[in-house]
């Protein structure tokens, strides 16, 4: 159907998807009865992990034959809804402190030390007024707005 046809080493290991499969919500039945069967777990996860690992659009899945895209990406949804794929990282980064083990010491929260380039000067004053007043500026295009003959 699609141009990957064999795994690729991108996919969820067999002993892998054992252990993250019971994190999965249960799919509800679908509301009218009969139609397509459900895009299986592992499927969905897989093309889900192909679109965040290349960056591709959602609708390049299509080609590849994973998965449909849209149910790729409602399944996204819900599972990150559901906070599957923090459980994911918990888990993983658990497993990993016991394996391995994780230096806290090196640690630290994302923070900016210095003021933002274009944030203006600290403590400036207010205006007076909410609203500057009509023509204070010259506009970048004469033409729009107040014209200089205007405020003559």
């Amino acid at each position: 159907m699609g141009l990957i046809t064999k795994d690729d080493g991108w996919r969820f290991p067999d002993e892998l998807w054992e252990k993250r499969e019971p994190l999965l919500p249960s799919g509800k039945p679908h509301r009218f009865g009969s139609h397509n069967p459900r895009v299986n777990n592992r499927d969905a996860m897989n093309a889900i992990l192909y679109v965040l690992r290349t960056v591709a659009q959602w609708n390049s899945l299509n080609g590849t034959g994973i998965c449909h895209c849209s149910s790729a990406y409602r399944r996204f949804r819900q599972w990150t809804k559901a906070r599957v794929f923090e459980a994911f990282w918990r888990d993983g980064l658990l497993a990993y402190d016991t394996l391995i083990g994780i230096d806290w010491a090196w640690c630290s929260a994302e923070g900016a030390m210095t003021k933002s380039p274009l944030g203006g000067k600290k403590n400036r004053p207010q205006p007076y007024r909410q609203k500057q007043e009509r023509c204070q500026t010259e506009p970048a295009n004469r033409r729009a707005g107040c014209s200089v003959m205007h405020r003559r």
